[in-house]
């Protein structure tokens, strides 16, 4: 990719993980494809050590995996990893969707309505024929996702949401390339009127196949 005028006043290391942060997320390299500690530090222009930091920073928010003894790669599609992450994501997620609408207030309710009409005035993808989401489109799925949960107010289970949803991006955006016919906006809009109507079960239901249905897409033979 090249480097924006951002990236060029960034220190080394944040400028690299930028980049190949983006480049994972938008699909310019495949899974299972090697990343090459060497390699990438050639291309940058950086060292081996920066190369390795940026990696590791990867490794550490799911969009990348170590291996041992033959360096670095992009995970696989059907990694069991995902299936691990979107099982767990759906036992607790929807309890503290169940929360929120117990514990609720008007100004949730608001947040909720406005975090929902981002999202579905936001474009998937910044041009046609893309694959995978924009970043504006992914900032404003995530804003929703969390603005569903926030009123739960328990800090623990809302910084284990936001550890789970970052390692989780890829998958999603994977999923969305594989199953495009699948009605994602559908799906929040009956999220965002079971949450305002105060359906506790028929929303915590909705969430539950909405998680599962990516890792579902992941793990069906192509």
């Amino acid at each position: 990719m090249t480097p924006t005028a951002d990236a060029k006043r960034q220190a080394p290391s944040e400028r690299v993980y930028s980049l190949l942060r983006a480049s994972v997320l938008h699909g310019a390299v495949r899974p299972g494809q090697p990343l090459r500690p060497q390699e990438l530090a050639d291309q940058h222009g950086v060292s081996l050590a920066v190369a390795r930091e940026s990696l590791l920073r990867l490794v550490g928010e799911g969009l990348a995996e170590r291996l041992p003894n033959r360096g670095f790669a992009v995970p696989t599609v059907g990694d069991d990893r995902w299936q691990q992450l979107a099982q767990a994501r759906a036992i607790f997620e929807p309890a503290m969707l169940r929360m929120s609408i117990e514990r609720g207030d008007l100004d949730w309710e608001a947040r909720v309505r406005a975090a929902h009409h981002r999202l579905s005035g936001t474009p998937p993808y910044e041009h046609e024929g893309d694959a995978y989401f924009s970043d504006a489109w992914a900032a404003a799925h995530h804003d929703f996702h969390r603005t569903l949960l926030d009123a739960c107010c328990n800090e623990v289970l809302l910084e284990s949401f936001e550890r789970m949803w970052t390692a989780t991006e890829l998958a999603r955006r994977w999923s969305a390339a594989i199953s495009p016919q699948r009605d994602g906006a559908g799906e929040h809009r009956a999220l965002e009127g079971a949450a305002l109507a105060r359906e506790a079960d028929k929303a915590a239901d909705l969430l539950t196949r909405h998680l599962t249905g990516t890792a579902t897409a992941l793990s069906t033979p192509r």
